[in-house]
């Protein structure tokens, strides 16, 4: 019966458990400012090795973000201190209970040293990692507050000279009195309002319309040749008294076509 049984089962053999990291090779994580925008990192590849590695693909692997597809790496890494392969990242495994904690993470990657096989690695990074922890409390930070409310661009913006003038809407989806400290500006933006905070909605009140300037922050050259956090502008909120958090709003495509074109104007440049 025992033969049987065992003759019955997949002839596929079972997948070779992933490997430890080759000696002298190792990574980091890192992000630069254009990452960002686009939810991605550099996986830092470090060998100390004559011998190339070569990585087919890469994979950040952590229970505080959703695991998305290896990315094609197809890079032979020599002797380096740091080279970088990019990847995409999942979106933070948030809870409206709070701030989770980071939960360990790995980077797997399918390599082969020199002309041995192609095999699958997995490398621990050093916990906590302080980039992940960064990332992590931003993505939940923000999904705390738009629990309670969306907070938006008005339609309508008018141009006056160096300054262009519209709304920030405040729209309840949940419960909870809402305090918004400030908003700051970015890279390419100056951001003016009445008052010390921008505002409250409080939790008997559905919807809050604050009134804010624009004026542009830098008028050089090559400005908005990278603008490529020109319009992630951070607000600092609060629900019910209790810890600030930042959320990241910004205005869509058509008004941010007509905000650079209003800062080309503003800045001397025409167009």
């Amino acid at each position: 019966m025992v033969a049987l049984l065992a003759g019955c089962g997949s002839s596929e053999p079972p997948a070779p458990a992933p490997s430890g990291p080759p000696d002298g090779v190792s990574v980091t994580l890192g992000q630069w400012r254009s990452d960002e925008p686009a939810h991605r990192l550099q996986v830092a590849v470090r060998n100390t090795r004559d011998t190339p590695v070569y990585f087919a693909d890469v994979q950040l692997v952590t229970p505080s973000f959703r695991t998305v597809p290896a990315s094609r790496a197809g890079a032979a890494i020599g002797r380096t201190e740091r080279t970088d392969l990019p990847i995409p990242y999942g979106a933070a495994r948030c809870s409206s209970g709070g701030l989770p904690q980071l939960r360990p993470a790995t980077v797997v990657a399918h390599l082969r040293v020199g002309s041995e096989p192609l095999r699958e690695v997995t490398f621990d990074l050093p916990h906590p990692d302080p980039l992940l922890a960064r990332l992590l409390r931003d993505e939940c930070s923000e999904y705390l507050v738009r629990q309670a409310v969306s907070i938006t661009f008005g339609q309508e913006w008018t141009e006056s000279g160096k300054v262009m003038r519209g709304e920030l809407i405040v729209t309840r989806r949940g419960a909870g009195a809402v305090k918004l400290a400030a908003m700051g500006g970015t890279t390419h933006y100056n951001v003016a309002y009445d008052g010390r905070s921008l505002g409250a909605l409080p939790s008997a009140e559905q919807r809050l319309e604050i009134p804010v300037e624009l004026t542009p922050a830098r008028c050089d050259g090559h400005a908005f040749g990278e603008a490529k956090k020109a319009f992630q502008f951070p607000v600092r909120a609060s629900i019910d008294g209790g810890e600030e958090r930042v959320i990241v709003v910004a205005p869509p495509k058509p008004l941010q076509d007509r905000l650079i074109g209003f800062a080309f104007r503003a800045c001397g440049f025409g167009r």
